[in-house]
């Protein structure tokens, strides 16, 4: 079967062909567009089988320089340096990595597959025909930043905690409809599924933007004949934007935080302070003695307890409770970053901690009990708490001002 297009270009199915394999057609060169389930044998099968048999120049993977990496270099994790990750500022996304890993090993084991074997498949059958392998998805750390500045607050917290039960529970009442659902949704669309409910415009950025983006990353890759795997979901939207002049700056780019949260990152501290000095002024000692208090207990005792759900370690959570009252006044540091470095150093992973990261990861109790999970827990639990403790904190601080 053959379709042109108003523009020339030809795309043909092969009737005779798996269902799940389509070709694409733009200047000199053909696309076998293979779609798959990311937990599924059949389609690892299906892969190998289709790149040997139509021996590609180059296979595209639905896969990113880090995740890709993570498929070539098994024990990269004994690599990371846990403290750099905190400094940088990076806990949140090592987290949320941490947490996509996770949901998929745990689909993955339940169905008896290795997680993401249908691209290690390809790699390796691209490997053993000398073809060149493309990476054509996009940075998942991008993915997830355009993500994460296009939420508000209270969205972002309910993401963190859905991607936390997603990841480590439920998998173990999966039943066939699930199954199926799997074969044709996006890893990421899958965890946060609940959530995209209330807040739809996570597809255009899960889903969407990446079919874009893969459409043009296949449509340019080196060579004539191209095998290109990607997950079943995405199989429309390449197709249907395999014309499209797509602007991949536009689709790399970070978005900047809103300028209104950049400015309220500096007009509350001030605020806060404000209040404190009005306090002294016209309360006398006394208010002004009191509303101090209401901070340093709010943030640090709020603080405090994210810690200890974190199960940080004992000077872990006195770090979070003096830094707490101290960090939330200045725009530059978090509380989280604080305490996230104090249990770094108090509690160092040791090898064994990464050499068991993957499997720790698949439950909730391993998430607390390894070491380096412990620490992100801490940094983004001792953050949430002395957020917490602003809100709570701000109304007795006024009450204390109105009785003046």
């Amino acid at each position: 079967m053959e379709k042109t297009d108003d523009q020339g270009a030809v795309q043909m199915t092969d009737p005779k062909a798996n269902s799940n394999v389509s070709r694409l057609y733009t200047d000199n060169k053909e696309v076998i567009l293979v779609g798959t389930a990311h937990v599924s044998r059949d389609s690892a099968e299906l892969v190998r089988s289709v790149i040997e048999a139509e021996t590609p120049d180059t296979v595209c993977v639905e896969l990113c320089p880090s995740r890709y990496g993570a498929i070539r270099q098994q024990d990269q994790w004994r690599n990371m340096d846990i403290i750099k990750v905190v400094k940088e500022k990076k806990a949140f996304l090592l987290l949320s990595n941490l947490l996509l890993a996770a949901f998929q090993r745990r689909i993955a084991k339940k169905l008896g597959v290795k997680p993401g074997e249908e691209m290690i498949q390809a790699v390796e059958a691209a490997d053993a025909l000398g073809a060149q392998v493309h990476l054509a998805d996009r940075d998942i750390r991008t993915t997830l930043l355009r993500t994460w500045r296009s939420m508000r607050l209270w969205d972002k917290v309910r993401v963190l905690f859905q991607m936390i039960f997603s990841a480590a529970g439920g998998i173990d009442e999966i039943s066939e409809e699930d199954i199926e659902r799997m074969k044709q949704e996006d890893i990421l669309q899958m965890l946060l599924a609940d959530v995209e409910k209330s807040f739809p415009s996570l597809k255009t950025i899960l889903i969407d933007e990446r079919d874009r983006y893969l459409a043009q990353r296949i449509r340019t890759a080196p060579g004539e004949k191209i095998v290109a795997v990607v997950g079943a979901g995405h199989v429309p939207g390449i197709t249907r934007h395999w014309e499209e002049e797509i602007d991949m700056a536009e689709l790399e780019a970070i978005p900047p935080k809103g300028r209104l949260g950049g400015l309220l990152k500096w007009i509350i501290p001030l605020a806060i302070i404000s209040l404190l000095v009005l306090g002294f002024f016209y309360g006398g000692r006394e208010a002004g003695t009191r509303m101090i208090t209401w901070w340093i207990a709010a943030n640090g005792i709020l603080a405090g307890v994210g810690a200890i759900a974190a199960l940080g370690h004992p000077l872990t959570i006195l770090s979070s409770v003096v830094a707490a009252p101290l960090t939330s006044l200045n725009p530059m540091i978090a509380a989280g970053w604080v305490s996230g470095l104090v249990e770094a150093f108090s509690r160092k992973p040791k090898v064994r901690d990464f050499e068991t990261l993957y499997e720790d990861i698949l439950t909730i109790r391993g998430f607390w009990r390894n070491k380096v999970t412990r620490i992100l827990l801490v940094v983004v639990f001792t953050n949430l708490g002395s957020m917490v403790g602003s809100f709570v904190a701000v109304p007795l601080m006024l009450k204390v001002f109105g009785g003046v």
